[in-house]
């Protein structure tokens, strides 16, 4: 016998223990008492002894069919527990939840939801990995992901957390001692913050040149790898920094950062979203997370700046 015939005649077996008759656990069962019988056949001539001496009228355990109801039912209760486990973990938010994100944007605002989303479910437990490469969601094992950028891979499924706006700044000491750009070619007379990342390509900035190429920050008085490294920089008055304005947004408003060229910046079409692989039957532990990172990026400021917001903080 395989170990589905194992599971059908230990189930046909205990019932009809149970029931005291096979037409009593087939009507249980759903099947014909012959179905049941030829069952318990079946498992007392794999297990080479009777289990039930039957009678027209009633049925009786043997010792051997006494010892085996015990273990059987151990059995079946042991795959009930595992049923209970994948039901419960599909229907409560239960479980470790793979989480890929940048690192900019998991220490800012990932991070500090955690507690939220731990004391809401205590069930799930996260497990995220900082990394600013592109990653394969699906074969990397991740249930989820937050990306910027342009986003192309249609086969996942993308939430959109906010747009992301580039702004060029500077610190109100740098802009004391070197004066206000106020036209892009007075870029040349400043000191220039780039952002080369580790593949070897430098971020060009998001500004409006009338040529329709990219503005690359050349000659640079300062290189660096990380984004959120070259607006401390900026903040600390050595130059002019492009960088995203959910991060900035802080500084700006303390007035630690002031905006350039606010009417020269362009729109360029990148977006912070939520990547998950598949629409539908998504674990309980996966939606809920889901679910609550989007509403709760949602109500962080710094993330849903409006342009308006922005005109009391330029300069020029």
């Amino acid at each position: 016998m395989d170990s589905t015939q194992h599971v059908r005649a230990m189930l046909s077996f205990v019932q009809a223990a149970d029931r005291g008759s096979f037409a009593a656990a087939a009507r249980h069962l759903g099947v014909s008492p012959a179905a049941v019988g030829k069952s318990i056949t079946s498992l007392e001539a794999a297990l080479g002894v009777r289990l039930i001496n039957r009678t027209t009228r009633s049925l009786q355990l043997t010792e051997e069919g006494q010892l085996f109801l015990l273990k059987a039912r151990e059995a079946i209760d042991a795959l009930d527990a595992a049923v209970d486990v994948v039901t419960n973990q599909r229907t409560q938010p239960l479980g470790k939840v793979r989480i890929s994100t940048s690192n900019g944007f998991g220490r800012h605002f990932l991070l500090p939801l955690l507690p939220r989303l731990i004391a809401l479910y205590p069930g799930i437990t996260p497990e995220i990995e900082f990394d600013d490469h592109q990653v394969d969601i699906v074969r990397s094992g991740f249930d989820l992901a937050l990306r910027g950028g342009t986003i192309e891979d249609s086969a996942l499924v993308a939430r959109k957390i906010h747009t992301m706006q580039m702004v060029l700044v500077a610190s109100p000491t740098y802009l004391a001692a070197h004066g206000i750009p106020r036209h892009l070619p007075d870029l040349a007379d400043h000191r220039l913050i780039a952002v080369r990342f580790l593949g070897g390509r430098t971020s060009s900035w998001d500004i409006e040149d009338g040529g329709g190429e990219a503005f690359l920050p050349h000659p640079a008085a300062l290189t660096l790898s990380d984004p959120e490294a070259a607006m401390i920089a900026a903040a600390d008055g050595l130059g002019i920094a492009q960088v995203g304005l959910h991060y900035a947004w802080p500084l700006i408003r303390e007035g630690r950062l002031r905006i350039l060229l606010g009417d020269r910046l362009r729109s360029a079409s990148r977006e912070m979203v939520l990547l998950y692989p598949h629409r539908a039957l998504i674990a309980a532990r996966v939606r809920a997370t889901i679910d609550f990172l989007t509403q709760e990026f949602g109500k962080i400021e710094s993330l849903h700046v409006k342009a308006a917001d922005l005109a009391a903080y330029r300069c020029g």
